[in-house]
C-alpha cells in the first residue's frame, strides 16, 4: 500500500511539474500574439 502511496505522489509532483511549464509556454504564447496585434494595430494608425 505505501509503494502505491509513493508512485501515486510521485506521478502528482511529475504533472504538477509539468503543468507549470505549459502553463508558463501558453502565457508567453499569448503575449507574443499580443505583441503583434499591438504591432498591427501601431501600424493601422499611421496614415
Amino acid at each position: 500500500m505505501k509503494k502505491i502511496a509513493g508512485i501515486v505522489a510521485i506521478a502528482a509532483v511529475a504533472l504538477g511539474v509539468t503543468g507549470c511549464n505549459t502553463i508558463e509556454g501558453a502565457g508567453k504564447d499569448v503575449k507574443a500574439a499580443g505583441g503583434a496585434v499591438e504591432k498591427a494595430a501601431g501600424g493601422a494608425k499611421r496614415y
